[in-house]
């Protein structure tokens, strides 16, 4: 027990000030950890006042992070005090224990701030699996809303900014995403991607050097009347896609231009192309993996069952 104890002392309580361990229970799967808050006082929150007067106590119950594969439950006394300035609007309040507790907090902030990492580098289905691996059993929700929870991070005007449109609903909403370019990073979201709030998010943002945007009108328009000093380009995917659209438009004009190959003899044709063959190649993996597809839609078509189905 006295080696449990110290253990949970160096794990929990390491770097936390005025908390004293009173006493530590293990059972077979909860370890519950008894302690109290021995600071002389606590600051108002409200008007910053120290007030040494105590109104009441009561027990707090925060979970931590599970030891030894059991999970931890810390019974917590915290006490109420009365604020010292009568002009203050808050009468009483509770004190907090700082790398341990926060306002209404339902877990540690050691939990706290490893269920946020999770959260920020699996998102919510996976990082509420990999929670429940290490024993803390937590909904999608609950991590997503840890994370929606933090504060924004600080974030400088970008010299190269990317401006694309992203759809909330395809084909019926859609707004504007601007990335810094050279930290590959996300910098805003605007609500639409009209040229007169683009132009307004770059009008507050003078540093801007570059602006790389597709070819769209109002993006045109928004960046010149925003960033009038910034050199307008096209990213590379469009760069790409346009070039793949003129040239296929290329091709299709002058498709006539375009010789048909002259026919090999029939001896040569027939010992190649068998005339009930398939003129696709044999013997290769895509191939016939697509011919079994093919053959396997048709087969289902033709017992009865529609395309979404079949697509299902």
């Amino acid at each position: 027990m006295n080696n449990i104890r110290l253990q949970l002392d160096e794990l929990l309580f390491w770097s936390v000030e005025n908390v004293s361990v009173e006493s530590v229970e293990v059972a077979d799967a909860v370890v519950r950890v008894k302690a109290q808050t021995i600071a002389g006082g606590a600051t108002c929150p409200d008007c910053g006042c120290w007030s040494v007067r105590i109104h009441g106590s009561y027990l707090r119950f925060p979970r931590d992070l599970p030891t030894a594969g059991k999970r931890v439950v810390v019974s917590l006394r915290v006490r109420r005090f009365v604020c010292a300035k009568a002009s203050c609007p808050r009468k009483t309040f509770v004190e907090q224990v700082p790398g341990l507790t926060r306002r209404f907090g339902r877990r540690t902030e050691r939990l706290r701030s490893t269920l946020v990492s999770v959260g920020l580098a699996l998102a919510g289905r996976a990082g509420a699996r990999m929670s429940d691996a290490f024993g803390v059993r937590v909904s999608r929700n609950t991590l997503l809303r840890l994370i929606t929870s933090l504060p924004d991070p600080t974030s400088t005007t970008p010299r190269v900014v990317g401006v694309d449109e992203f759809a909330q609903r395809k084909g019926r909403i859609y707004g504007t995403v601007l990335v810094d370019v050279e930290t590959r990073r996300p910098v805003d979201l605007l609500p639409d991607r009209e040229a007169d709030t683009l132009a307004a998010w770059l009008s507050e943002r003078p540093g801007i050097e570059i602006v790389c945007r597709d070819r769209a009108v109002f993006y045109a328009e928004g960046a010149t009347r925003g960033a009038p000093q910034a050199l307008q380009v096209a990213d590379r995917w469009h760069l790409w896609h346009n070039l793949g659209e003129a040239a296929e438009k290329c091709v299709f004009r002058h498709r006539a231009c375009l010789r048909p190959a002259p026919a090999p003899p029939e001896e040569l044709q027939q010992a190649s192309h068998p005339p009930e063959s398939s003129p696709w190649p044999t013997g290769h993996r895509f191939a016939e993996r697509t011919r079994a597809k093919h053959a396997a839609i048709h087969a289902l078509l033709a017992a009865g069952h529609i395309k979404r189905s079949i697509a299902r």
